[in-house]
């Protein structure tokens, strides 16, 4: 992230509002024609609670944090926009007041255990694909509003906003669900780019539930009289609908100036795939678990969600509870210097999904299949980096293959991009050049869909040539024998079940 400060050659500020699973910031923008700049004024953790009926977000803290960041935005000066973008999937539930009933349910809660089932009896898994072109996620908001049939929360309910609508809605008191983020419901139509009641009427959901939708670039209205009093921003200080699905915001700032390109946004999650113009929707798609979702301008991201950093992450925490170092440069060094596929897993297998020990959940997957158990804190991470590396690999071949597309390059985006070792061994599993950056591409891309809305860049394209020109990129040939990545694909493949 640059920190330059502001000068004359800057024409407009915009406060990018960009909340993630472990932690929300608030960062100011600052565009011109050939500038870029970017600065993070607050930062907040997003630890969720743990309540006896479940995993829940704190997003009475989560807005209380977002409000903060405003204030020293304002402070910073010449806001002249707001744009908000979150996570997918997750919801609030609002009563026929616009109160709020309950916390908002976590993504990686349990109650959707089992629940895909009860959907595909009333809209068969292939049918369900025709329609929304969506991945099967155990988490998807239509498995998240099956296993709340029946309760008194959805029974009162009258308003679902998904999470970054819901903070928009506190910030202007307008309602509306915008479309990136729609997308990733299992509620949407992939074709018509609407709600689908061949969904939502077999499955008893009552349409009136879901809000209208709005395309990023749409104002979201301005602030409420208390948000612009607490937060010292004019009040006439409009919010803009951004790609509010943190992926979405990512691929915005995607800086591919060549057409056969392919993506990873990497963070807590890999997302890999392809920018389309069209879904596909056919069941060898289906089959290979590929999701349909919307960008910006009506493109496609057609991708497939990997368990990315999250598996990195949580081993680090659990060293931490057992007062063991997790200094990263350390851990990655360590792991730079253990034997090379060694041991390989299937970073998207059941067991690695929810919090706890996962060390202890990787080598016992180890175990289980036949495979030596990593030894040391090295070992476990080299383990996951390689892991996720092939799972890139696999990823990116499938989707070229199931869209008839070549790819030349990859562009690895989002807070992974700092990784040096993800990144070399993405280049050499893959055996293509990879571009690594920019870092803050979700802040960016937020920005820069504000910024045109403000009529201050171009089309997707000239937004793109814009990072490209101002962020710093990085650049990994691959290396290394191709025929040991060969091999370790198979090996993993064989260990997978797949």
């Amino acid at each position: 992230m640059t920190t330059t400060p502001p000068s004359s050659a800057f024409r407009s500020a915009f406060a990018a509002v960009d909340l993630g699973a472990t932690s929300g910031r608030v960062i100011l923008g600052r565009v011109g024609p050939d500038n870029l700049d970017l600065t993070e004024v607050h930062r907040f953790p997003n630890i969720p609670v743990r309540l006896p009926d479940g995993l829940r977000w704190d997003v009475l803290a989560l807005f209380q944090g977002v409000l903060d960041g405003l204030r020293e935005a304002a402070r910073a000066g010449g806001v002249s926009s707001v744009g908000v973008d979150t996570w997918a999937v997750d919801y609030g539930l609002l009563d026929a007041d616009g109160a709020l009933l309950g916390a908002p349910h976590h993504y990686r809660d349990t109650r959707t255990d089992g629940v895909a089932e009860r959907v595909w009896a009333a809209v068969s898994p292939e049918a369900l694909y025709r329609i929304t072109g969506l991945q099967h996620l155990p988490f998807n908001t239509v498995f998240q509003l099956a296993s709340a049939a029946g309760s008194a929360q959805l029974g009162s309910a009258r308003t679902l906003l998904l999470m970054p609508d819901l903070l928009v809605h506190w910030l202007t008191g307008s309602v509306g669900t915008e479309e990136t983020n729609a997308s990733t419901t299992g509620l949407f139509d992939a074709r018509t780019g609407g709600w689908s009641r061949d969904v939502l009427e077999p499955l008893g959901i009552d349409p009136a539930l879901l809000p209208p939708l709005r395309a990023p670039g749409d104002p979201a209205g301005t602030l409420l009289p208390h948000v612009a009093a607490y937060t010292g921003l004019d009040p006439r200080t409009p919010v803009t609908t951004v790609a509010s699905h943190d992926t979405a915001s990512a691929i915005v700032a995607v800086p591919a100036t060549e057409p056969d390109s392919a993506y990873i946004s990497c963070g807590t999650w890999s997302l890999a795939g392809l920018e389309l113009d069209a879904p596909v929707l056919t069941e060898e798609s289906r089959a290979a678990n590929f999701t349909n979702e919307r960008g910006v301008d009506g493109t496609i991201r057609y991708l497939r969600n990997i368990m990315g950093m999250w598996l990195f992450e949580e081993c680090r925490r659990t060293w931490d509870q057992h007062g063991l170092p997790t200094h990263i440069p350390s851990l990655l060094a360590d792991a730079a210097r253990a034997t090379p596929f060694s041991a390989l897993i299937d970073p998207d297998a059941p067991e690695f999904m929810a919090p706890g020990d996962m060390p202890g959940r990787i080598r016992e997957y180890c175990r289980r299949t036949g495979q030596p158990v990593p030894g040391d804190r090295g070992a476990v991470v080299r383990c996951i980096l390689e892991s996720l590396a092939l799972a890139h690999r696999r990823t990116l071949r499938q989707a070229a293959g199931l869209a008839g597309r070549d790819i030349s390059r990859v562009h690895l985006v989002g807070g992974g991009s700092r990784n040096d070792l993800l990144c070399q061994l993405t280049a050499d599993a893959t055996g293509l050049p990879v571009v690594a950056g920019p870092t803050e591409a979700t802040a960016l891309g937020n920005i820069l869909v504000q910024a045109r809305a403000a009529g201050l860049v171009g089309d997707l394209a000239a937004m793109r040539r814009l990072v490209a020109a101002t962020q710093h990129l990085r650049h990994y040939g691959p290396r290394g024998d191709a025929a040991a990545w060969d091999a370790a694909a198979a090996r993993l493949d064989s260990v997978a079940g797949g």
